[in-house]
């Protein structure tokens, strides 16, 4: 994720959350929920400039893994026959200035329950649903303050206002179709901590079949290449898979743990390593081997799951590795070059310095607290673990066919990056696609219409990418 100061702050669970475009900060903590974070108080001094939606593809996997407990909800009054009208899941966000808070709300029979993903907030139990016709109230009670939630239904849709402590802002759901999907299209493992789900997409005729396993880009991002933080979709690992389908290849496309189908196999901030995503893909390319139906099993990898994708390729022994718009240096690097254009000179250094420590594996306890949101304690051993990975050094090691590409309209992923894993590899496959931005839409580089194919599921993935996907899996001999 980028760092960035924004114009609003939202406090819920008397914590303080930052946010820009795409990702809402974790949480300081601050003792009266009318003052904003120290954090935020002290950039603003110090004049940091507010950034608009320049987003990184990285850091965002730093999202809080571990939802807050739940707790015993007061038992709601029964309803009418008019709740099948509302029950289902619904989808939306809470119309905070300038930042969109995305929440999930479940209804079933009498009784509900709210997820907001950025907050780590999973499943928790509303305190009491009631419906009179139309007219829908709903409130949860956390950290000693209750917050409420009071609209109208109307087919489709919930409006209404939200309010908490005295702040209100208005909120919008919208009922969410039930996903199609055959029990025969899904897949399960054994991995750490439980049953891992995929999703298979096999090519029409028979088999047996090439099949690439698709790991999905950094942050609370699903199968399809859809972040939770967004409130629309895009599908672009969804149309990759069906596409390449079409091209005689099979696949298995799954969320990461903590996410969607696997929502239950995440765990804490503090205990979440680099590597349990690494050997998660790295169990799929050793499950696929094991089907007959597949005859050569490789590798696609986009944005951090690029990185992650190198490290399996080599773990598993992948036949074939395609990186799309994955960072050529390590994360230090990386950071160290969106911090230097946002923080002064003095928390800069600070900031190479704590890096240089991690990097060594070891933790820092004391940090200026403009640094808190991005060198909390409890993130600390995950990035010990992401910084020893170098994905230059990763990827020079693999001896097997190797496609790097990517686009030119890239504003998280410049060209460089796929330059500089070339340069690592220089037998690999280099394909830049002109117009392509990381969302593998067609685009131009203005930042509006970029941000824009992000949540726009009807737009087709850029011309020439699944025929430079599937021209190089048949030169490396992959597909017969």
């Amino acid at each position: 994720m980028a760092y960035f100061v924004c114009q609003g702050t939202f406090i819920i669970a008397n914590q303080c959350y930052t946010c820009y475009s795409l990702y809402i900060t974790d949480s300081v903590d601050v003792e009266d929920d009318e003052q904003h974070c120290t954090a935020i108080k002290n950039m603003e001094a110090i004049g940091m400039r507010k950034t608009s939606v320049y987003v990184c593809l990285l850091l965002a996997t730093l999202w809080i893994l571990a939802g807050c407990g739940k707790s015993k909800a007061e038992e709601p009054e029964r309803q009418s026959d008019s709740w099948e009208s509302i029950a289902g899941t619904w989808e939306g966000s809470i119309q905070i200035p300038d930042q969109p808070l995305l929440i999930i709300v479940k209804f079933e029979e009498s009784k509900g329950t709210i997820s907001i993903p950025i907050q780590g907030l999973t499943d928790y139990p509303l305190s009491s649903v009631k419906l009179s016709d139309s007219d829908l109230f709903f409130d949860m009670s956390i950290g000693g303050q209750k917050i409420t939630f009071d609209g109208n239904v109307e087919e489709e849709k919930i409006a209404g206002t939200f309010k908490q402590n005295g702040q209100t802002f208005p909120f919008e759901l919208s009922k969410k179709q039930e996903e199609s999907i055959d029990e025969g299209d899904m897949v399960q493992m054994e991995v750490a901590n439980g049953t891992m789900l995929g999703q298979l997409e096999l090519p029409a005729g028979d088999g047996p079949f090439p099949l690439m396993i698709i790991i999905a880009g950094s942050g609370p991002t699903d199968r399809d290449g859809n972040s939770l933080l967004m409130p629309g979709k895009n599908n672009s690992l969804k149309m990759i898979a069906e596409q390449l389908a079409a091209e005689g290849v099979a696949s298995i496309r799954y969320d990461k743990r903590g996410i969607g189908n696997n929502a239950g196999l995440g765990g804490k901030e503090e205990d979440t390593a680099f590597k349990d995503f690494v050997d998660d893909a790295a169990s799929w390319v050793q499950f696929a081997k094991k089907d007959n139906r597949f005859s050569k099993v490789g590798i696609i990898g986009h944005s951090e799951g690029s990185l992650v994708g190198m490290a399996a390729a080599q773990q598993a022994g992948a036949d074939a590795y395609v990186s799309i718009a994955g960072a050529g240096r390590p994360i230090d690097q990386v950071m160290l070059e969106q911090l230097e254009a946002q923080l002064p000179a003095n928390l800069l250094k600070e900031s190479k310095d704590i890096l240089e420590q991690l990097k060594q594996g070891k933790q820092v306890d004391t940090f200026s607290a403009e640094l808190q949101n991005l060198f909390r304690q409890s993130v600390q051993p995950y990035m010990i673990s992401w910084l020893q990975y170098d994905p230059a050094r990763l990827l020079g090691e693999l001896n097997i066919p190797v496609l790097i590409i990517n686009g030119t309209t890239d504003i998280q992923v410049p060209v460089k990056d796929a330059e500089l894993l070339h340069e690592a590899k220089k037998e690999s496959k280099l394909l830049i696609i002109d117009g392509m931005n990381h969302v593998l839409k067609e685009s131009s580089n203005d930042q509006a219409e970029n941000m824009a194919t992000y949540t726009n599921p009807d737009l087709p993935l850029t011309k020439g990418l699944i025929d430079g996907i599937a021209g190089f899996l048949k030169e490396a001999g992959i597909v017969q």
